[in-house]
């Protein structure tokens, strides 16, 4: 009995050191090639197993092999990956990842891209594998909502509709680039989502650079930059093809080849997809095109060429009027009801809707001079075409408080174009009363940028160069359908065409020009000693120029028909500096101070060319940060404390009146305060399990009352001057308080499983200017809420193709909540205008790579 135990004990033992003989400890560290600094959460497989792990927070990876020769491959999403024969325990030293997309570095470039503990500013990145198992149908900006000092929302909930707004700050203050190349409308400032459909399928990175931002270029930058890169193209040859099916008949199909970098030094990428579907709120269908195509050459080692051109067509219905909460209970369609829509002929008509196509193309050009310089330029065109809908003449379309109205079908139902077209047709020679038109707001936008990048000494770069631009925006209304009339007439809007009888394809109402130039230099240098310490200064000045161009409000003789130019120069100052006391603790501060010119509306002020406002003030913002971070082992934290004060801010504020049309009042001379805390953190307790987490606290509020506040209605007449009384109130329209939970889960090597809690409060409505003509509360506060969302994804083999399948629910638990809310006459629920947020909503998608 003894020497069986003794035999088995050895037979165990031997068994154990057998084991333990046939594994291996690899070990390494990863860096970015470009800054040399740590790459965290890099994947490291064991080939032909499921055995992997995750570099930590300094690059630094340790996995036990189950063979003792085997195969370790090193991959990360944007760069090529590495594969090394391993025989026995092995420290693969220092492995420097090289880029996946040819000329992608050289874009950074021009990117101002942010580096994690070197550049001081707080920032956050999503890079495109968790775009893509985050974004399934929800609007691009969507996927930044766990972004601290984020606040996205669909508004009424129509494709592409999406809003963002930064530390409290809306579109028109929050600087978008794509490449580099600012976006933002160059006469109001604002981003329309919508242009750039399908832009989450051909992103490489999205980069959320908070408060003034590392940006060279004078942007509009007040609340931070959202600094979006696209794909270059691959340097290795491959594919795609996907679809992803969805909710209320959502459906999207595309494709994407690249043919990598060949022998001759060409490369070319090509990407194109459909999406159809009839949205989740009633009467918002859509369709949409978008494409994507990069050609890149390697003239010779010192010269690249980089082409890229992509936009999407896109039209889809809109819910542009937002109602009482009562409204939406009442309605037998409930948060999905939408006023703005019905039926002709038996057929989807819209009475609210947009139509837009805006292709954007590139010219980038990449010149190493010399061991120690570059120079990275980018000439760029857009030329953007389409607008909204809506409606002329004779209001139908309202809505009694009982729900009923002669125009529609049964209570709260849809229109009926049918009985309005009846009533036009009966009309005869007299017209129609009512018709349906478009807004269109047409641009052509050229641009030249370039950088030149120079390394001074070992610890000193220098980074200067210009940014021009030249816009022209055509603004007009056109008749889209008489509704059964036979014509449209209406008098005085066209003082060159007094008679005013107009077909569809006519102007109505207004057709002008506005045209802006703009010209910018801009300089930077950064100090960098021994990676330990990195500070930076810089500065912009630029010249923006408007005029504009009356076809309806002035006679073709009249000289006043063509303003003369009027310049405005703003320029901005910022500087920062970064500390890393130790490899895990980091302090980095910044601080700057801009002028930015007023916009074009506030130059313009009543959309004449009459009371021209030729010395509006610039728009005056000091901005402060103070920031830690923390990068273990198993956990990062990072705590931003900011301050912006705001002077002289002017804005363009749209409401809708209560009867149902819309208004515009110019505000100018407001100040505001933005302040508050923000921190995030990763916890990665085990190599497959990543916890993450924000909170930000804001504190939003307007500083000082105005005076004379002018209100134009539809047609653009002035209607009335007020006073606003609201020191000291809360800036609305974006919720102060936000908080995330994430966890993200490695089911195995190729399977992921998220899911996502966030929620929101302090989030007061946007206030009706014409409604503060007194002292008053607050607007009113919309509840707070909190929505789940998760996903999975799984990769595969398909034949002898790798291919993935990911799944994603938002609204989990089909969450009631308010997301968007215009305070009402006794800023209380019962007054409130508002939009629901979406309830539970599915996608399902795949992905086969060949």
């Amino acid at each position: 009995m003894k020497n069986t135990i003794k035999m088995l004990l050895f037979a165990v033992t031997f068994l154990c050191s057998a084991i333990a003989m046939a594994q291996s400890t690899v070990t390494g560290t990863v860096l970015d090639p470009e800054t040399n600094y740590p790459l965290p959460g890099v994947n490291i497989l064991e080939a032909e197993t499921t055995n992997g792990i995750s570099t930590d927070f300094d690059g630094k990876f340790s996995i036990t092999t189950k063979s003792q020769e085997t195969k370790i491959i090193i991959s990360y999403v944007g760069y090529l990956s590495q594969e090394f024969s391993i025989t026995g325990s092995k420290d693969l030293g220092t492995i420097t990842l090289s880029p996946s997309e040819f000329g992608l570095q050289e874009v950074k470039i021009i990117a101002s891209v942010a580096v994690d503990r070197k550049t001081p500013v707080a920032v956050s990145t999503v890079r495109a594998a968790d775009i893509e198992l985050k974004l399934g149908t929800q609007e691009f900006p969507e996927v930044l909502k766990s972004t601290p000092g984020v606040y996205a929302t669909k508004t009424g909930g129509g494709f592409g509709d999406a809003e963002i707004r930064l530390r409290g700050f809306n579109s028109e203050n929050v600087a978008v680039m794509i490449n580099g190349v600012p976006v933002n409308d160059m006469e109001n400032g604002r981003v329309f989502w919508s242009n750039w459909a399908g832009l989450g399928d051909v992103t490489s990175s999205m980069q959320v650079q908070r408060g003034l931002g590392a940006a060279k270029v004078a942007v509009p930058s007040v609340g931070g930059t959202i600094n979006i890169l696209t794909k270059t193209t691959d340097i290795e040859e491959g594919g795609n093809v996907y679809t992803t099916l969805a909710n209320d008949g959502y459906e999207k199909y595309g494709v994407t080849y690249s043919t990598g970098l060949m022998e001759n030094g060409f490369a070319a990428t090509v990407s194109a997809a459909k999406t159809d579907g009839n949205g989740y709120v009633d009467g918002t269908e859509f369709n949409s095109v978008n494409y994507f195509l990069n050609l890149s050459k390697q003239i010779n080692e010192n010269h690249k060429m980089s082409f890229t051109a992509f936009g999407a067509k896109q039209s889809h219905g809109q819910r542009q009027n937002r109602q009482l909460i009562e409204t939406f209970n009442k309605s037998e369609r409930g948060r999905k009801f939408n006023a703005d829509w019905g039926f002709k002929n038996g057929q989807v008509t819209f009475q609210e809707d947009n139509f837009y196509h805006k292709p954007q193309i590139s010219l980038n050009h990449y010149w190493d001079i010399s061991e120690n310089t570059s120079l990275s330029t980018a000439a760029y065109a857009s030329f953007g075409s389409g607008g909204g809908g809506g409606f002329r003449g004779v209001n139908k379309f309202g809505i009694d408080s009982d729900g009923t109205s002669e125009y529609r079908t049964g209570l709260y139902g849809p229109i009926d174009f049918d009985k309005i077209a009846a009533e036009n047709e009966a009309l005869g020679a007299n017209g129609s009363e009512t018709i349906l038109r478009a807004s269109r707001n047409n641009h052509n936008w050229y641009g030249v940028l370039s950088t030149l990048k120079t390394d001074i000494t070992e610890d000193l770069v220098f980074l200067g160069g210009l940014d021009y631009r030249y816009y022209k925006g055509i603004h007009f209304q056109e008749v889209t359908d008489l509704l059964g009339g036979q014509y449209y007439g209406e008098a005085d809007f066209d003082v060159n065409n007094p008679l005013g009888i107009t077909q569809v394809g006519d102007k109505i109402n207004f057709h002008n020009e506005g045209l802006v130039g703009w010209l910018g230099l801009f300089a930077q240098a950064e100090y960098d000693i021994n990676d330990n310490f990195n500070a930076f200064v810089s500065i912009a000045a630029s010249n923006t120029s408007y005029k504009r161009i009356d076809f309806f409000n002035k006679l073709d003789s009249d000289p006043l028909q063509e303003t003369d130019r009027f310049n405005f120069f703003g320029y901005s100052a910022k500087g920062g500096a970064n500390y890393r006391l130790d490899d895990n603790n980091n302090v980095f501060m910044n601080i700057g101070y801009f002028e930015k010119a007023a916009d074009f509306d506030a130059v313009f002020q009543n959309f004449t060319n009459d009371n021209i406002n030729e010395d509006a003030e610039n728009e005056k913002i000091f901005s402060a940060e103070l920031g830690y971070g923390f990068r273990g082992e198993k956990f990062s934290a990072n705590v931003n404390l900011y301050r912006t004060a705001w002077r002289d801010r002017n804005e363009t504020v749209s409401f809708q009146q209560p009867d149902e049309t819309r208004a515009t009042a110019n505000i100018l001379g407001v100040n505001a305060i933005h302040q508050g805390i923000e921190v995030d953190f990763v916890y990665k307790p085990t190599s497959k399990l990543d916890i993450t987490g924000m909170v930000s606290l804001g504190d939003w509020r307007w500083e000082n009352n105005l005076e004379d506040v002018q209100i134009f209605d539809e047609e653009q007449n002035l209607v009335d001057t007020v006073d606003i009384f609201i020191e000291d109130l809360h800036v609305g329209d974006a919720a102060q308080t936000t908080m995330a939970l994430g966890v993200n889960y490695k089911l195995a090597n190729k399977t992921r499983f998220t899911v996502d809690y966030n929620y929101f409060a302090n989030l007061y409505a946007r206030f009706d200017p014409s409604d503060r003509g007194a002292p008053a509360p607050d607007a009113w506060e919309v509840p707070d809420y909190g929505i789940f969302d998760t996903a999975v994804s799984h990769g595969f083999k398909f034949g002898s193709f790798d291919a993935k399948l990911t799944g994603r629910i938002n609204n989990i638990f089909d969450t009631e909540y308010i997301a968007d809310a215009l305070d009402g006459a006794d800023s209380n629920a019962k007054t409130a205008l508002v939009y629901y947020g979406f309830g539970r909503t599915f996608s399902v998608g795949m992905k086969i790579n060949f």
